[in-house]
């Protein structure tokens, strides 16, 4: 069985405006539900959990589930302080028989269904399998006071995505361990990295951002005009 848990629990404060990042329509549709519709339509993926501020849930019910027809497909679990606490709470509401599971950002509405499959399927095979796209510009190294310690090889370099897909067993081992041991990481795998598992990166692509700032969200409607 394969599970999928959309993150969506962030308050969205860099994007300077009164509503959550993840409600904000775009070309008539709100981000989240766009998302939400590549899951859905997606025939791997059997459970969806929808981790998301618990004072939402009336408001994600009615203006994201209802209208796209979700409603009765998904799991509304609370969030926690960090994106890393959310995670793990949806991770405690998967399915008993469940055996790998994806977590994606709500934010990133551009996932491909064969991405996504790709990536489960390289779960299955690996243990762990996430999306990233290699560095195309000179990375530096800097310090606390802003000055360059070094330059990069940015050919071993990659900017990390999601979806990240896991074997259950593994994904939920590498939260506890974390949690037990006050560890915080910006992303799941870097979890199972320091448990000392092997995580596959497979190409994604430029266009699964992650919508966080203002000028995010206007590439984002570019691509959708581009795309039509």
């Amino acid at each position: 069985m394969v599970t999928a848990i959309i993150v969506a629990a962030g308050k969205g404060t860099r994007m300077q405006d009164v509503r959550r990042k993840q409600y904000l329509s775009l070309a008539g549709l709100p981000i989240l539900t766009r998302t939400l519709v590549v899951f859905d339509k997606c025939e791997r993926v059997e459970q969806i959990i929808l981790v998301i501020p618990q004072d939402d849930f009336n408001f994600c019910q009615k203006n994201i589930l209802q209208p796209a027809g979700l409603s009765g497909r998904i799991i509304l679990v609370a969030g926690g302080e960090r994106r890393q606490d959310s995670v793990f709470n949806g991770l405690k509401a998967v399915d008993s028989g469940c055996s790998i599971v994806v977590i994606h950002d709500g934010v990133r509405p551009f996932l491909q269904n064969d991405q996504l499959i790709a990536c489960i399927e390289g779960a299955r095979e690996s243990g762990a399998c996430i999306m990233g796209v290699p560095a195309n510009e000179t990375l530096k190294q800097v310090n606390a006071s802003d000055h360059i310690i070094q330059t990069l090889k940015r050919d071993d370099v990659w900017l990390a995505q999601t979806p990240q897909a896991f074997r259950y067993d593994l994904i939920r081992k590498a939260h506890e361990t974390a949690c037990v041991e006050g560890y915080s990481a910006t992303d799941d795998a870097s979890l199972v990295e320091r448990l000392g598992g092997t995580v596959k990166i497979i190409t994604g692509s430029r266009h699964n951002i992650k919508i966080t700032i203002q000028e995010d969200f206007e590439t984002a409607q570019n691509i959708l005009a581009n795309s039509e």
